[in-house]
């Protein structure tokens, strides 16, 4: 849609993504990708000619798209592409995404489709498989995958903010991720998870048991001060994001607890921060402590056990078992299941072998 070559890079985890300029009443987060200052001598000039002169690779064509889109922002407010620019005025270019200083490259990595029609694709991710191209993942991603996917279709630019992934999943996390292949069906899927009308359920396995057999888990997220790589539950309600988990105990195993976990907001790393909050990080998480032996036995055949347990599954023990939305176009109820991947049913069979 834009063509936006630069040398901002965009990270490889959503955790190191830089914050958004703006979240807009749908819930969109929005990047900014270009910003200009206008001089004090600014004429009143139409905002798509304004940015034509300064954008040399992009039409007029395009900017006019991105402003019937909500990308076009002046003083940090959207504006229509009639909008007379003045002076000092600040003109903004966002998208949904972090900057991409590079092609998308179209590369034939298989994808899990659950399903799919001419508004909606619905994948199982992997865990392992990068969402977003970015510094250290050039290649190789889900929009990579897409990009070969939707080769065939013309009316799918994987550039074009308008379409794509409505969320987001980290890297080791597996499951189930929609994306939109209109302009309509973006904007309708993501009020519907800014208005916490979508289902998302997940199944994880945590360190420790708990006392209750299920509970709700508040409490704003925001970066980790100490830890850029790193999200936290912040104390001061000023600070962050709220989010709300709510979960529910499936099978215990005395030293960890396989837990499902019903999700109202999607806040990057949200059950992964919000177990951690409770002293139940999730197994075999390294970015928040869970690859170490936290609970059980001080023997060496129990070390043994949790090292062939890391191996068995070396990730987060954490996937995105279910989801559920409204159809963009027909409005009909859609729920999707995707089965625990492999290498958590072998965990979750090494605990059990332990138990007996």
């Amino acid at each position: 849609m834009i063509d936006d070559t630069s040398t901002l890079q965009e990270p490889n985890d959503a955790s190191e993504a830089p914050e958004p300029l703006i979240i807009t009443p749908d819930g969109r987060e929005l990047y900014e990708h270009f910003r200009f200052e206008a001089d004090r001598g600014q004429q009143l000039l139409r905002v798509d000619k304004f940015l034509a002169t300064r954008m040399e690779r992009t039409s007029r064509n395009r900017i006019q798209q991105a402003a019937d889109a909500g990308f076009l922002l002046v003083n940090g407010k959207p504006v229509k592409s009639s909008y007379k620019v003045k002076p000092l005025d600040v003109v903004s270019i966002v998208m949904d995404r972090p900057r991409y200083d590079f092609e998308i490259i179209a590369e034939d990595i298989p994808l899990d489709i659950v399903y799919e029609d001419r508004e909606v694709l619905v994948v199982n991710k992997p865990a392992g498989l990068v969402v977003h191209p970015g510094h250290g993942n050039y290649s190789g991603t889900l929009v990579n995958a897409l990009a070969w996917h939707f080769r065939d279709t013309p009316d799918y630019d994987v550039d074009d903010p308008r379409l794509g992934l409505v969320h987001r999943i980290d890297k080791d996390t597996s499951g189930l991720l929609v994306i939109a292949k209109t302009p309509e069906a973006k904007t309708i899927l993501g009020k519907q998870f800014f208005d916490k009308t979508t289902r998302r359920e997940y199944l994880a396995l945590v360190w420790g048991d708990f006392p209750e057999n299920s509970g709700t888990i508040t409490g704003n997220i925001a970066r980790n001060p100490r830890n850029p790589l790193q999200m936290a539950v912040m104390k001061d309600p000023e600070i962050g994001k709220p989010a709300v988990t709510h979960y529910e105990v499936v099978e215990r195993f005395g030293y960890v607890t396989l837990v499902r976990c019903r999700l109202e907001t999607g806040r990057t790393h949200q059950i992964r921060v919000h177990m951690l909050s409770k002293g139940h990080p999730l197994f075999n998480d390294e970015r928040y402590g869970g690859d170490k032996v936290l609970k059980g036995q001080p023997s060496a055949a129990y070390k043994k056990f949790i090292d062939n347990c890391f191996s068995l599954c070396p990730r987060q023990a954490l996937h995105a078992r279910t989801l559920g939305f409204k159809h963009p176009k027909t409005g009909v109820e859609m729920d999707f299941e995707a089965p625990l991947p492999a290498d958590m049913q072998s965990l979750l069979e090494k605990w059990r072998g332990l138990r007996q």
